[in-house]
């Protein structure tokens, strides 16, 4: 597999991961084991039905814990290390048979995607949090959701259209994440002026 076809494909997966790490493998599992389309060879990892079951049980706990505001913060604290993890988990095997070398720079390009993916979305969700209505963690929940197994399906059937809207949606993360802390930022210095006075 040619350097850019594997970045193409670990990249979408490791935004995916760093959003939803237990869909991506669960739609990586079940694409694998039903053999919904041709996939390359190195995917077959996920075909276990261990993995897959996993996978599906913990996006259940995931989909509930994401609907509840502050529980959906203290769970991405949680998955601060275990998704950049998985992303990198995911990038290697995207990547196939390939050098020691090779694995080691997809794998820190994997986890890194993956980890500004989770910090946009983890920013993003603790803004939400300050809303006292509970309509807009759903709506971002099931937002990331559909993003994170859209970018998977894409991924695996059009890697190069999915590498331009991955990186699309890691833009708007890091726009978004951004005009966040700024914000945060603005309403903390008041206070500090004011303890300060």
């Amino acid at each position: 597999m040619g350097a850019f076809t594997a970045i193409s494909y670990a990249v979408p997966l490791a935004v995916a991961s760093g959003l939803n790490l237990y869909a991506t493998v669960a739609v990586l599992g079940l694409c694998a084991r039903f053999d919904l389309f041709e996939l390359p060879a190195q995917f077959g990892a996920f075909e276990h039905p261990a993995v897959i079951v996993t996978a599906l049980v913990m996006f259940a706990v995931e989909f509930m814990a994401d609907k509840v505001p502050w529980v959906d913060s203290l769970w991405d604290a949680i998955h601060t290390v275990i998704r950049p993890l998985g992303g990198a988990v995911v990038a290697v095997s995207a990547l196939g048979e390939a050098s020691p070398l090779a694995e080691a720079l997809i794998a820190l390009l994997g986890g890194s995607v993956a980890l500004t993916a989770h910090l946009g979305k983890a920013s993003t969700r603790a803004a939400a949090n300050a809303s006292p209505e509970p309509f807009s963690n759903w709506a971002l929940s099931l937002a990331e959701d559909v993003v994170a197994v859209g970018l998977t399906y894409a991924a695996l059937q059009h890697p190069y259209l999915a590498l331009a809207l991955a990186l699309i949606v890691l833009g708007a993360m890091v726009a978004f994440a951004s005009v966040v802390i700024r914000f945060i930022r603005h309403r903390v210095r008041p206070a500090h002026r004011t303890a300060g006075v």
